[in-house]
């Protein structure tokens, strides 16, 4: 076979705004539901870099009808003027060019979030068309781009307005996006959050398409978003707020924090200029350290350690945080091209120290609830040696003693000890438990079938938990503990799917399940390590032969394709449930790795998920029942499946 030679003239060169449309999970993550919203984000971000340099206070997003949306800001407005190096207005060059804009310019902004200076022009890209409109100087200026950023109508004046700002509407590309459906509830907690860390500035969103319409703004910012967090919740203290400029680095920290009782998990939210970093960075690292510095510290000096220093997991038990810096332009170091981690170095050494300084104040100058947080802390450090040393006591001992727990007996386990690569299925039901044990792989596939509905773990007892068969069983099951003694490195599965039904009994239990792990294992989740299994709605049959042979379809669409190929002398069965396939069938639309559709869980939006479990797991009916007959038509057809496949 000859040599494919590479010359000169294999390399392509990808102009303007080519290569985001070529790669655009480079620039926005994804292209499913998540990387449709972060368009609306880069576009909220240039407004809140004009707002947080005081232009502007109100910020406004509007879902229209034609499935387009729009953001509009009370700032100084994009430059409309002729740039001199490329002789177009600055307006054209911001939403063309991919590294364009005021934000390397110190000058213009103090601090800002769009650092990398593709915001607008990653949006317009992705975008079948967007339209700019700009008040300034006196007047209305408008253009417009289509087809993935061509400009088709060049900037001109449409009329005169002593308003000053930017109006942009875009309709995200159904080429590019598995789905292109904004969700309400989605911008709406993200301009929540954006509310919470901008003080006295209003953000409003406004859905044409049902007619919702909200408003938030808050005087107290960060305080106001941990109360909101923790509504709840057993506070151990009142919120507490930090904040102080560096007088070196003009990096501007707040940090609001606040202990509670009979949480066993850490919640730390953490924004870079109003952005959150979802996968935190040095500001999150110096927070750690500089928290864990200041509660030893002084419990050493009160004298409750007996020479056992507190670990950062027996601090941050139960504690919920809020840490946002304003970073100037010249240190602030993103990592990656979604703005996800912080690089800056100096940010750590920034926060630890002021979280260090404060907090020693507090402590010291608060001794009764000084001692509380102590106490919680130490409370943790036990549970937490306890726990290990009773693992390891298990693991030496030939015969561990039973624990005073039931425990159902029919887990089918795996064989393989390489328990990273074991897939533990959670079924409903005895019958499709049944059918799973004969359909699976033995060696790397282990078999939990469920008796009826597990508890709502959002708010019983330990006791309760613990005297649960359901949840007993999978926590045995997984092996890692649960709650404060929860030990990610124990897990005896990689993957745990839950397979359910597929109807409302099936949703419940997985809302259950995932409640449950939510609450008392939730690096499972954070971890990637929780699945639902998706099995098919249909079976299109017909005879070929002595044989029988199969389509399967998970939705209409892919059922009216698979009927068009099987033929008019196909037969159609709708499943009720799991336990109406065969072991064939079973393994084949929702075991075998080879052939099935997984759902993979995960907390992409951390406020709007503890919102949901709140509402709709927690103890008041009627917030419940006002969220359901405000958010759920109960004459539309779920048709998430489109976005899963």
């Amino acid at each position: 076979m000859a040599e494919r030679q590479y010359t000169a003239n294999d390399i392509h060169i990808l102009q303007g705004l080519e290569g985001v449309r070529k790669r655009p999970a480079m620039y926005i993550g994804s292209t499913n539901s998540s990387g449709l919203h972060h368009l609306v984000w880069e576009v909220v971000d240039n407004a809140v870099d004009e707002a947080l340099s005081g232009y502007g206070k109100n910020i406004t997003v509007t879902l229209h009808k034609d499935g387009s949306c729009s953001v509009l800001d009370e700032g100084r407005g994009i430059p409309v003027g002729i740039n001199k190096e490329t002789g177009r207005p600055g307006v054209e060059i911001v939403f063309t060019e991919l590294h364009a804009g005021g934000k390397f310019n110190s000058q213009v902004y103090k601090s800002a979030g769009g650092l990398h200076g593709v915001g607008a022009s990653v949006t317009n890209a992705l975008s079948e068309w967007c339209d700019v409109t700009v008040y300034q100087n006196g007047g209305i200026y408008h253009l417009r781009f289509e087809n993935g950023g061509h400009l088709v109508t060049p900037l001109e004046q449409i009329g005169d307005s002593k308003k000053h700002g930017t109006l942009v509407r875009f309709k995200p590309d159904a080429t590019i996006f598995s789905t292109v459906d904004f969700k309400y509830d989605t911008i709406a907690s993200h301009l929540q959050e954006s509310a919470f860390l901008m003080k006295g500035v209003r953000f409003i969103i406004i859905d044409e398409r049902s007619g919702d319409k909200q408003e938030f703004f808050y005087q107290n910012g960060l305080v106001e978003y941990i109360t909101n967090l923790n509504e709840e919740k057993k506070p151990i203290i009142d919120v507490v707020n930090f904040s102080e400029v560096d007088a070196v680095t003009n990096i501007e920290t707040e940090i609001a924090l606040q202990f509670c009782y009979e949480d066993y998990n850490e919640t730390i939210y953490s924004y870079v200029n109003n952005v959150k970093t979802s996968d935190g960075g040095t500001h999150e690292s110096g927070f750690r350290t500089g928290i864990t510095r200041a509660v030893n510290d002084f419990a050493e000096m009160v004298g409750m350690l007996k020479g056992k220093k507190l670990e950062g997991s027996d601090v941050r038990e139960g504690l919920t945080a809020i840490i946002s810096l304003k970073v100037p332009e010249e240190l602030l170091e993103f990592e990656g091209q979604t703005k996800g981690k912080l690089g800056t170095p100096v940010a750590n050494s920034v926060v630890s120290n002021l979280i260090y300084n404060k907090f020693t104040y507090y402590l010291t100058e608060n001794k009764e609830m000084a001692m509380r947080i102590i106490k919680k802390c130490v409370d943790s450090q036990q549970a937490r040696i306890a726990a290990r040393k009773a693992k390891e006591e298990a693991r030496s001992s030939k015969k561990a003693n039973k624990q005073e727990v039931i425990l159902s007996d029919k887990l089918t386990p795996a064989q393989s000890k390489d328990y990273l690569k074991n897939e533990l299925f959670i079924v409903e039901g005895d019958s499709a438990g049944g059918t799973a044990k004969k359909g699976r792989d033995r060696i790397h596939q282990a078999i939990l079938p469920l008796r009826g509905k597990p508890l709502n773990t959002d708010s019983i007892s330990l006791d309760k938990l613990l005297h649960n068969e359901e949840i007993a069983t999978i926590i045995n099951t997984i092996g890692a503990g649960f709650g404060q003694s929860f030990d990610i490195e124990d897990i005896k599965y990689g993957k745990i799917i839950i397979m359910t039904d597929a109807d409302t009994d099936g949703a419940h239990i997985q809302t259950l399940l995932l409640t449950f792990f939510y609450h008392y294992m939730r690096q499972l989740i954070t971890s990637g390590h929780i699945y639902i299994a998706v099995p098919p709605l249909y079976s299109v049959s017909k005879q070929d032969g002595k044989r029988v042979i199969h389509e399967y379809a998970w939705d209409d669409e892919t059922l009216a394709k698979a009927k068009k190929k099987m033929g008019a002398a196909s037969k159609v069965q709708r499943y009720k449930g799991l336990g109406e396939m065969d072991a064939i069938q079973l393994k084949e639309t929702t075991m075998d790795p080879k052939t099935r559709f997984l759902i993979q869980v995960d907390i992409n939006d951390p406020f709007l998920v503890e919102k949901r479990v709140k509402i709709l797991m927690g103890n008041d009916a009627s917030i419940r029942r006002k969220w359901v007959e405000e958010n759920v038509d109960f004459n539309s057809v779920d048709t998430f499946m489109k976005e899963v496949k």
